[in-house]
């Protein structure tokens, strides 16, 4: 049986995987899905938040400094791929350690220019954030296939900006665990929609609720395993100056290599996994 789940008008249904459809779904015979990207914001959010707090504003360039080089060591030693969503502030203050990260074979994806609330700006002045972000990913030589909404904040006109500008694909919606072609007031927007959850989501429980490595981590394995019993896709967010932190990123270690000890599993960039559902559901 499929299920359709509404969210502010925007619809999954007709191009959506069931829950028996989901096993043989994944290419060369993988029973299911780990996508592991990273929400690459640096200072670039407290640019405008707290932009007097030097303390602040440090914390953010924990990313660069120290936390990059270190996941990007930890994704070269567990063979797999990522995907970095990338502020253009990141790109224009930081921009050897986004070469770093294209040069290793990871996705550069868009995630605004300086993390602004999209939902809350004008329009002209997110049609400008748009732009500024486009120029400041082209500067690094990457033209964008994905965006992230920075906290998840997702709206029509996000929809049409993508539409216009040639994204492929969304992650940004919470009313589904496989990806799915994104309709919004019943029409195809010709985005496939990889899903986001905030359970699965580094930064509410390491900075907000002050959790330890080994809480988070029995928070998310259990999770790992009901998605992969079931041949569904399980889509983890971090953040550098978050998880990069050593003891959280032994756990982040700990989980991604017991899921590629378990077989089967396929770790793919966001554009890759996108590519695929777009084929098998189109």
């Amino acid at each position: 049986m499929r299920v359709s789940l509404v969210f502010e008008g925007f619809k999954s249904g007709a191009h959506c995987v069931s829950l028996g459809e989901s096993m043989g779904f994944w290419p060369k015979g993988y029973e299911s899905c780990f996508f592991l990207s990273f929400d690459y914001d640096a200072s670039s959010a407290e640019t405008w938040k707290t932009p007097d707090d030097l303390s602040s504003l440090s914390k953010g360039r924990y990313a660069p400094r120290v936390a990059i080089p270190r996941i990007l060591d930890l994704l070269d030693r567990l063979g797999i791929k990522s995907t970095f969503f990338t502020p253009g502030w990141t790109c224009d203050n930081h921009p050897e350690s986004v070469a770093e990260i294209v040069s290793r074979g990871h996705e550069v994806a868009a995630h605004s220019y300086a993390h602004e609330r999209m939902t809350e700006l004008t329009a002209e002045k997110e049609a400008e954030v748009w732009e500024l972000s486009l120029a400041a990913l082209e500067r690094v030589g990457v033209k964008p296939q994905g965006y992230r909404a920075p906290y998840w904040m997702f709206g029509e006109r996000s929809v049409n900006h993508m539409r216009r500008l040639g994204f492929r694909y969304s992650s940004n919606m919470m009313d589904e665990d496989m990806p799915y072609m994104l309709k919004h007031k019943g029409a195809d927007t010709g985005l496939v929609e990889l899903p986001v959850e905030w359970l699965l989501d580094d930064w509410p429980h390491f900075e907000m609720e002050r959790r330890t490595p080994d809480e988070v981590y029995k928070l998310w394995k259990p999770e790992w395993e009901g998605l992969h019993e079931l041949g569904r896709y399980f889509g983890l967010t971090c953040h550098p100056e978050c998880i990069g932190r050593v003891s959280r990123l032994k756990m982040l270690e700990r989980l991604v290599a017991e899921a590629k000890a378990s077989g089967g599993v396929w770790f793919p960039t966001g554009k890759e996994l996108a590519e695929w559902a777009r084929k098998k559901l189109t």
